[in-house]
């Protein structure tokens, strides 16, 4: 049987030492403030929190945005966040991003990537297709951030804004009053 991983260890120990946090009571005699017991409380807190800590700094996918205005924004979020969740969650100022909030009936979210993470990302869907279709300056590299969910191989890629920004819920609403 191979040996657990650090981070199993550290989960492991911070869920053992939040137990004997909880089970300390005045009926034995180990109430924290009293002598080495606090002692012990303190640094079993200190241990928990750092080991929550590394675990999720660990986890952590960096994520540079090239802005329209040249700016580059950098950001981090957890794998499976699509990059649109990076941008709220991280309130990176790109004007007009994520217009729908992700429902897939704009394009507003639209990124260009480099060559050698498009070639990674899953395939791409019809409907995601035709929002593309009515983006602004489409590529051969172009997606839309909604449907871009972040993975480990994406750690510090590089997606550009392109310069101006396409509502396809504006081009449709158009159509229908003329």
């Amino acid at each position: 049987m191979a040996a657990p991983g650090p981070a199993r260890l550290l989960r492991a120990a911070a869920a053992s030492s939040r137990r004997w946090l909880f089970s300390a009571s005045p009926a034995t005699g180990t109430r924290p403030g009293r002598g080495s017991a606090a002692a012990a409380v303190r640094t079993a807190r200190l241990f928990s929190v750092s080991a929550q800590a590394a675990l999720s700094s660990e986890d952590k996918i960096t994520v540079h945005f090239i802005n329209r205005d040249g700016d580059k924004l950098t950001a981090k979020g957890k794998p499976g966040d699509s990059l649109l969740d990076v941008v709220v969650n991280n309130n990176l100022d790109i004007d007009g991003f994520g217009a729908c909030e992700g429902t897939l009936a704009c394009s507003t979210c639209h990124l260009i990537f480099e060559d050698h993470i498009f070639e990674k990302l899953d395939a791409i869907t019809d409907e995601e297709m035709d929002m593309l279709d009515l983006a602004y300056g489409l590529t051969e590299t172009s997606r839309l951030g909604c449907q871009i969910c972040l993975k480990k191989l994406m750690d510090n890629m590089t997606v550009r804004v392109p310069e101006a920004v396409a509502d396809a819920r504006q081009s449709i609403d158009m159509s229908k009053n003329s």
